[in-house]
C-alpha cells in the first residue's frame, strides 16, 4: 500500500491493468451489484437538486423508481446508494445501442447540470472507505471487468492511469501527482514493493 497523507491506496492500482470497454461489458457495473452505487452525504441534495433537469433523460421505470423510493435510498448495510429498478440496474440507468450508461453523466455532457456523477461511480473499479483515521481506495476486480482488465492489458494501462480524472475530482492534484511519483518508483522497483 501507499499513504499519501491520511490516504492510503492499494498497490493494485499501480500494478493491476484496466481500461473500460463498453461495447463488449455493455456497461454491466451501472446494471449488476449488491445495491445500487454509494452516495456520499454531500452528493444527497445535489441528487435532489438535479433531478428535474436530469429525469427528461431517464428511463420511465427509472422515474418511477426515484419517485417512489428517492433520489437515494439506504441499503441493506446501512449505506446511502443510489435506488435500484426491481433490484437490478441503477435507477438513473439509460440505455443507448444496449448498453448502460449514466442519465446524469448524459445530462452532464449535454451541459445541463455541472454535477457529472456519484464520485463513487466515476472511480469505479476502486472503491473508497473512511476510517476515523484514515480513507483507504482499494482496486475490486470483478468478473463482469474481464473486457477491461484485457483492453488494460492490451494497452498497458494502470488502474490509477484509466482513473486520473475521477482521483483528482475526489482527493485533489497534489495527491494525484504524488500517487504518479510513487506509481514511478514502484515500477521502476516492483520486487522491493511486492507488485
Amino acid at each position: 500500500m501507499i499513504r499519501i497523507n491520511d490516504i492510503i491506496f492499494s498497490l493494485d492500482l499501480i500494478g493491476k491493468r484496466f481500461r473500460c470497454n463498453l461495447p463488449l461489458c455493455l456497461g454491466n457495473c451501472c446494471r449488476y451489484g449488491d445495491s445500487g452505487a454509494p452516495v456520499a452525504k454531500e452528493e444527497i441534495g445535489i441528487l435532489d437538486e438535479i433531478l428535474p433537469a436530469v429525469k427528461p433523460y431517464l428511463r420511465p421505470e427509472g422515474v418511477r423508481t426515484i419517485e417512489r423510493e428517492g433520489t437515494s435510498v439506504v441499503d441493506f448495510e446501512g449505506d446511502i446508494v443510489t435506488p435500484l429498478i426491481g433490484n437490478e440496474e441503477c435507477a438513473y440507468t439509460i440505455l443507448n445501442d444496449n448498453i448502460f450508461m449514466c442519465g446524469i453523466e448524459k445530462a452532464y455532457l449535454d451541459g445541463e447540470i455541472s454535477f457529472r456523477k456519484p464520485v463513487s461511480c466515476h472511480l469505479f473499479p476502486a472503491r473508497v472507505k473512511y476510517f476515523k483515521d484514515f480513507t483507504a481506495v482499494n482496486y475490486r476486480q470483478l468478473s463482469m471487468c474481464h473486457s477491461a482488465v484485457d483492453t488494460g492489458e492490451k494497452e498497458d494501462t494502470r488502474v490509477y492511469e484509466f482513473l486520473k480524472e475521477p482521483l483528482i475530482r475526489a482527493f485533489g492534484e497534489e495527491t494525484y501527482k504524488d500517487l504518479c511519483i510513487a506509481a514511478e518508483e514502484i515500477r521502476k522497483n516492483p520486487g522491493r514493493f511486492g507488485v
